[in-house]
């Protein structure tokens, strides 16, 4: 079965959807995206999502393309036609097509949306989560506005691909001073020789990731005390467990930071107690 976009009102074939060549996303990287996980049937955390898509438009002065209730009503279209059931769905929001000026276009031009969907298969992030996965540390280079789930990702493509090339699955940016900050596409987290996890407060230097959000709820129900604040590379590297989260990932152990290994080695039981409750702790709204 072909795999179906929504691009601006219309359900096109995924291999033949586009955007106009004066894009503002195009030409400016002028625009914001989400990441929905589709699990079991369900979209997971979606008010979560549109609650924070609501917060970036706004940052940026970008109107809405459609009013929210009927932007889910084309999320589940697009993950329905894609007859996807675990898997994720992308959708992007730019300022519009212009002519190319640096200044906002007229009121008139209308934000351009993209929707689209794929399947993945859990079992592999799974697997992926009983080994665990390694991050390489680089320097904060990132413009001081992170906190906006912008679609200019040029340094965070560059650091993937250079824990990419060094064996490790992601990237961790840290500040001047040693503090970890957040990975080029996740939330950075550590457990204490305490039981106690730790993760950078999101008000500043991190974007507040809708997953982080779902996993405080989910710490609560087990238990686990949550404090939110900095913690260096070498705090990491000497923790109890060390783990990321991000909608692609839930809770993902990480067993190796910049070639040294974490605690023994081994995923820790603190990060998969949490991986393993957090769909029925999470929001869940049909597809």
């Amino acid at each position: 079965m072909p795999r179906i976009a929504y691009v601006n009102g219309r359900y096109v074939a995924h291999r033949d959807a586009s955007v106009h060549v004066e894009d503002r996303g195009y030409q400016f990287s002028d625009g914001v995206y989400e990441v929905c996980e589709v699990a079991r049937g369900f979209i997971i955390d979606m008010p979560r999502h549109l609650d924070r898509l609501n917060r970036s438009l706004g940052e940026l002065s970008i109107a809405w393309p459609l009013h929210r209730s009927a932007l889910a009503v084309v999320i589940r279209e697009v993950v329905r036609r894609n007859r996807v059931t675990d898997g994720l769905v992308y959708l992007q929001v730019t300022r519009g097509v212009a002519g190319r000026d640096h200044f906002f276009p007229p009121a008139s031009v209308r934000p351009s949306l993209v929707v689209t969907a794929k399947k993945i298969d859990p079992a592999a992030g799974a697997k992926r989560a009983e080994t665990g996965v390694k991050v390489i540390t680089v320097p904060e280079n990132r413009w001081d506005r992170v906190d906006i789930k912008s679609v200019g990702l040029l340094p965070n493509v560059l650091a993937k691909q250079q824990a990419k090339e060094a064996g490790a699955q992601e990237a961790w940016f840290v500040d001047a001073d040693g503090t970890v900050k957040e990975g080029a596409s996740t939330n950075a987290w550590i457990v204490t020789r305490d039981g106690v996890l730790v993760t950078r407060p999101a008000d500043h230097g991190i974007l507040r990731g809708i997953t982080r959000t779902t996993l405080f709820d989910v710490a609560a129900k087990l238990g686990y005390r949550i404090e939110e604040r900095g913690f260096s590379v070498a705090e990491a590297k000497a923790a109890r467990e060390v783990f990321l989260s991000s909608a692609t990932t839930i809770a993902m152990p990480i067993v190796e930071i910049d070639g040294e290994p974490v605690a023994n080695g081994h995923p820790g039981t603190i990060t998969l107690s949490l991986r393993q409750a957090f769909f029925d702790v999470a929001k869940k709204s049909p597809a």
